[in-house]
């Protein structure tokens, strides 16, 4: 085998057979292939696709990579989620609670930000004292005592894609439908879950723009699933409005730890339970009722618990940022657009967000919104209020507000669009 080989067959439309497809995964992570070459490879795969066997084959080439992680000593059914990104996408926090409050095990391996799209990791730890890092004995320790647990994947699991990953990032070779599926499914499948709901994201603020291209990156990764005996299932969901009325870390536990006190933002509450009842479903519970496990408060008992279980106080007030801006309505009427990929940039302009993997965020920093496309506004009251401790920024953050929202006048007919757009299973 050698790296020019296959990057031609990919180049010239070939299909990559099972052995150039292991050979290539592992001679890359053990350095054999060069990041340029790996990089041909990646542009040659976005360009000409792959078929379902070849993406089959390479997820289990990145799998087998590295560990694969067993739950099978817990006294529970497992359940995982994983979202696609989006703005305002606070949905794990509440999810994970209320899916163990309901009976499952939820190993949640969550993500930073990066660009406009908000990190799990990122917003939970803006409290204070809380540890994304845990060993194995420790998620183990979490999961059985409490039933649920966030925490960044260890270096062991599927090495070949973090490498990948890092490649594709500065490549442009994100976009590729193939390498996504394979990416997300490899980490989940080595993650050792026996269910797996995934929350496909479309719309400005996603990385998936079109309902078609979204059903066909959900129907790749539910096939890869279910080819490696994961019960896998896909909502497709909205994302050209912010979910919520928050995007930013400490604004979005805060937003979060209103949901599972039976409040919040009803797109948030109805995003959360309906995720919760296809894990539950999926975990063999389907008779587990999430809305109550909110309502009684034994979601909010587990939050408490988990946030304790990894070093973090739930009580300790969150961080503020030192200095707000507010964007005024420009008109009075019905506010009929608010883009999500706007709202995205302008909170990781503030500090919510970073450029490269590297970079530190602001935990205070982010947008709340005031209003959601269909409420009434009045000229010259908050639209959007932009938090950060570095105010020079607010000029840039706005920029990106240009022309990101739409005020029709009043009495103008307006109905917004369902948040489920489709279900995949």
């Amino acid at each position: 085998m050698d790296a020019i080989s296959v990057i031609r067959t990919k180049r010239d439309r070939g299909r990559l057979s099972d052995e150039q497809i292991d050979w290539v995964i592992d001679a890359y992570t053990r350095g054999a292939v060069a990041d340029e070459q790996m990089s041909a490879l990646a542009m040659a795969i976005l360009l000409n696709g792959m078929d379902r066997a070849e993406i089959a084959r390479w997820t289990a080439a990145m799998i087998a990579s590295g560990e694969r992680m067993d739950f099978s000593a817990l006294s529970r059914p497992t359940a995982d989620k994983h979202s696609t990104g989006g703005v305002g996408d606070k949905i794990t926090l509440p999810l994970a609670p209320l899916v163990a409050a309901c009976g499952a095990a939820v190993p949640q391996l969550s993500g930073r930000g990066l660009g406009h799209t908000g990190g799990t990791l990122d917003k939970l730890e803006a409290i204070p004292g809380w540890r994304a890092s845990l060993s194995g004995a420790e998620m183990m320790a979490v999961l059985g005592e409490v039933g649920a647990v966030v925490c960044a994947a260890g270096d062991g699991l599927a090495p070949a894609d973090k490498k990948l990953y890092a490649l594709r990032d500065v490549t442009g070779t994100v976009e590729s439908i193939p390498l996504i599926a394979s990416s997300i499914m490899s980490k989940k499948i080595a993650e050792g879950t026996g269910s797996l709901v995934l929350d496909v994201k479309v719309g400005s603020g996603a990385f998936m723009k079109s309902l078609d291209d979204a059903r066909e990156l959900a129907a790749t990764m539910v096939g890869l699933g279910t080819d490696h005996g994961v019960r896998t299932v896909a909502l497709l969901t909205d994302m050209s409005v912010p979910l919520g009325l928050t995007a930013g870390n400490a604004l979005e536990v805060r937003e979060s730890v209103e949901v599972l006190a039976g409040g919040g933002p009803a797109d948030v509450v109805e995003l959360t339970l309906a995720l919760a009842r296809e894990m539950l479903a999926a975990a063999g519970l389907p008779d587990a009722d999430p809305a109550k496990a909110l309502a009684d408060g034994s979601a909010m008992d587990v939050w408490r618990r988990m946030i304790r279980a990894q070093g973090g106080d739930p009580d300790a007030p969150l961080p503020v940022a030192r200095e707000t801006h507010t964007v005024l309505a420009p008109a009075s009427g019905t506010l009929t657009r608010l883009d999500a990929y706007a709202v995205g940039v302008a909170a990781w302009r503030l500090g919510a967000g970073r450029a490269r993997k590297e970079d530190s965020v602001q935990p205070g920093a982010g947008v709340v919104l005031h209003a959601k496309p269909g409420d009434p506004v009045q000229a010259g009251t908050p639209l959007l209020t932009l938090h950060t401790d570095t105010p020079e920024k607010f000029a840039s953050a706005e920029e990106a507000l240009t022309d990101a929202f739409t005020v029709s006048p009043a009495g103008t007919s307006f109905t917004p669009g369902p948040l489920l757009l489709d279900r995949i299973a």
